[in-house]
């Protein structure tokens, strides 16, 4: 009888452990797709501050009178990069609002310079940045969604007894102001010239 209760007892321990097991794994794998997600977003935001500097040079070389907008664009593009390598997604999305808005105003000014709408290498850098501002846009859904799994996950019982416990942290989402959300159709600014098949 002894015996009995003694592996009965070990089958619901190994249950208990079998289970808080599985709950930690879970834990782990949404912590893994919020990096993950994130990585997906870092690698868009590197590609897009290097092919701003070379857009404000093509342009710069016509929108002589435009020289604060320029410098506007490239300032706000290192606030973004700064806040990513800080690993500051609140701060990414305050710089990213500043550099959409940067971004508006610069292409709408250069609806003024048809040599500059003509030039080849520009159409080709702008259309290669509107492109990355779709998939930026894209993969921000996917990391809001992975961090509010994680969020939603570690609050709820009884995966709060282990996340408290084995420091699992919530992340923040990564937001831009309302006016921001919408979908940045850049080359509709050139009278859709410009796009991933007509550069």
């Amino acid at each position: 009888m002894g015996l009995m209760a003694a592996i009965v007892a070990l089958v619901m321990l190994a249950g208990v452990v079998a289970y808080f097991i599985t709950i930690y794994n879970r834990l782990v794998a949404l912590k893994h797709n919020v990096g993950k997600s994130w990585s997906n977003i870092d690698v868009l935001l590197k590609q897009r501050h290097d092919e701003l500097p070379k857009l404000v040079d093509t342009a710069r070389q016509y929108m002589g009178y435009e020289q604060e907008t320029l410098r506007q664009v490239i300032e706000a593009r290192n606030q973004v990069e700064e806040a990513r390598q800080d690993g500051n997604t609140k701060q990414v999305g305050k710089a990213e609002e500043q550099l959409r808005g940067g971004l508006g105003r610069f292409f709408a000014l250069a609806e003024d310079y048809p040599d500059l709408k003509a030039d080849e290498s520009f159409k080709q850098l702008q259309s290669r940045i509107s492109e990355l501002e779709d998939q930026i846009a894209d993969r921000r859904e996917f990391y809001n969604e992975s961090v509010n799994n994680n969020n939603i996950r570690i609050e709820q019982f009884p995966d709060v007894l282990i996340a408290s416990r084995l420091n699992f942290k919530a992340f923040d989402l990564l937001e831009f102001e309302e006016a921001d959300k919408q979908d940045h159709d850049l080359s509709s600014l050139f009278g859709g010239q410009a796009g991933p098949d007509q550069a």
